[in-house]
């Protein structure tokens, strides 16, 4: 019987890094669990990680696939602060929050943060961001702790709340934009023909509609996202 998604997802280094080709390590431990994946597409997780995933699996060990890179010391992202431009591009990619800054201001990392997914590295403008190696000499495993992948998945999970949280306030705000238009759409357009007017309200009313599906099927945060021991 194959593991769960949750064992699975445990024992992964929680780097969010997205080099076994799914958008998160939570979906990789989905792929894994349902037998969409193999357990050698991790490269952070290096040898020592598919080791484990064969353990927790019954599957047999396999070498570190190489269309998903390979393993290797654990970086640290670092930005040349003369030369940012301060775009926030960064920011927004990066999985655990390790970066922080503001719109045209200097933005800076916070190094035990840093899980070195790499994730902001195409996104700079400026290619103000390299990278430097944190762990000399150890890879995989021996570069990283459960203690710090437990860290990041939390962070992870935290910034994932807040895009989610994010998306469903723009939504609401565009829905209300569009409901705004609907209620009186001659005023609201330069046209003037009814027939084009009724096109227009078809349209708008068919995109309300799949608005509302989309959110029938989302769960809605039970609160807003709040790190361990914030005030209530």
């Amino acid at each position: 019987m194959m593991a769960s998604a949750a064992a699975i997802l445990a024992l992964l280094p929680q780097t969010q890094c997205t080099r076994c080709g799914y958008p998160d390590c939570a979906a990789y431990a989905q792929a894994v669990s349902a037998g969409q994946a193999g357990i050698n597409q991790c490269p952070p997780g290096g040898a020592q990680g598919i080791e484990r995933l064969a353990k927790l699996t019954g599957q047999p060990v396999l070498a570190l696939n190489p269309r998903h890179g390979n393993e290797g010391p654990r970086h640290m992202a670092v930005i040349d602060e003369a030369w940012c431009i301060g775009c926030t591009l960064c920011i927004k990619v990066c999985p655990t929050d390790a970066i922080f800054g503001s719109n045209k201001r200097m933005h800076s990392v916070i190094e035990p943060y840093c899980t070195g997914c790499e994730l902001c590295l195409p996104v700079c403008p400026v290619d103000c961001i390299t990278l430097e190696d944190a762990t000399p000499g150890r890879s995989g495993w021996a570069a990283w702790s459960q203690g710090q992948a437990e860290q990041a998945r939390e962070r992870y999970r935290f910034h994932d709340q807040k895009a989610q949280q994010h998306r469903a306030e723009q939504d609401n705000r565009l829905e209300e934009k569009a409901r705004l238009k609907l209620s009186d759409l001659a005023t609201h357009s330069q046209h003037t023909d009814p027939a084009v007017l009724d096109q227009k309200r078809a349209v708008i009313e068919a995109a309300l509609a799949r608005a509302r599906e989309r959110q029938a099927a989302t769960l809605p945060a039970a609160s807003p996202p709040r790190w361990p021991g914030d005030s209530a």
